[in-house]
């Protein structure tokens, strides 16, 4: 039975597209099928797993939700053969305003998920840095969520937030959805600021929080101008590394 991860922060620049990039990459390196949706009007996470955003701009998530197509025709191949990708582009944008009236518009991604192939074990949701509309059906749609939180000064700014709307979400729309876990990312050994911020989100979050600690690295951030996860891209890098331990958490100590 499939699972469907949901990765998420309204604060932007937190590495939310980084993991949802390479936790897809490195659970599919692990030999489960997995397929990545970029539910993000950016479309970064399309573009970093080598999918011109232009060349799709027919067939994309947003034609999904809207009816045009169906969605099993919007995936596409990555170079990784276990791992698939629904792009978007900033036509979704768009999907806010056109679906304000419309009924159950909260359910819409759910819905068009039914129609995904069943042999895929991970579906990896990358949302967009806000809690509207895409955040929402993504929450509905998703069995856990996982929170990247950098580690600077701002950390826990507008976590409350987002947990205050997964409880919304869990009351009234999907009493299912999980905290799988709050990822560190970000993590700066040189830098006492980090070293303080994991202290505090350990002491206030314990289990919740990943074991795994995502690290500053100079080979993560270049990995998608190159249009490849980083273990395509370096996999001896400690961001490759960080992220196949990611994967191994998950699947070895079952927590999603």
């Amino acid at each position: 039975m499939k699972k469907i991860i949901c990765i998420a922060n309204q604060k932007g620049g937190v590495g939310k597209t980084t993991t949802a990039i390479n936790l897809s990459a490195s659970l599919a390196a692990a030999e489960k099928r997995t397929l990545l949706i970029d539910c993000d009007p950016q479309g970064n996470a399309t573009n970093g797993v080598g999918i011109d955003k232009e060349a799709v701009k027919e067939k994309n998530l947003y034609h999904a939700l809207i009816d045009k197509v169906p969605i099993e025709e919007t995936v596409f191949s990555t170079d990784i053969p276990t791992l698939d990708v629904v792009p978007s582009n900033q036509n979704l944008i768009g999907v806010e305003v056109e679906f304000v009236s419309l009924q159950e518009r909260e359910t819409r991604l759910k819905k068009i998920l039914k129609g995904i192939d069943p042999a895929y074990e991970y579906i990896i949701i990358d949302c967009p840095p806000s809690l509207g509309f895409l955040t929402v059906n993504s929450l509905v749609a998703s069995d856990h969520l996982i929170i990247p939180l950098q580690c600077e000064y701002f950390a826990l700014e507008g976590l409350g937030q987002l947990l205050k709307t997964m409880k919304l979400v869990q009351a009234r729309l999907n009493p299912t959805l999980a905290l799988a876990g709050i990822l560190l990312t970000m993590f700066d050994t040189r830098n006492r600021l980090s070293h303080r911020v994991a202290e505090e989100v350990n002491k206030y979050f314990g289990s919740q929080v990943f074991k795994t600690i995502i690290p500053r690295n100079v080979r993560l951030s270049e990995s998608p101008s190159h249009g490849l996860p980083i273990i395509l891209y370096d996999i001896n890098s400690r961001g490759a590394l960080s992220y196949m331990n990611l994967a191994r958490e998950i699947l070895e100590n079952g927590r999603i």
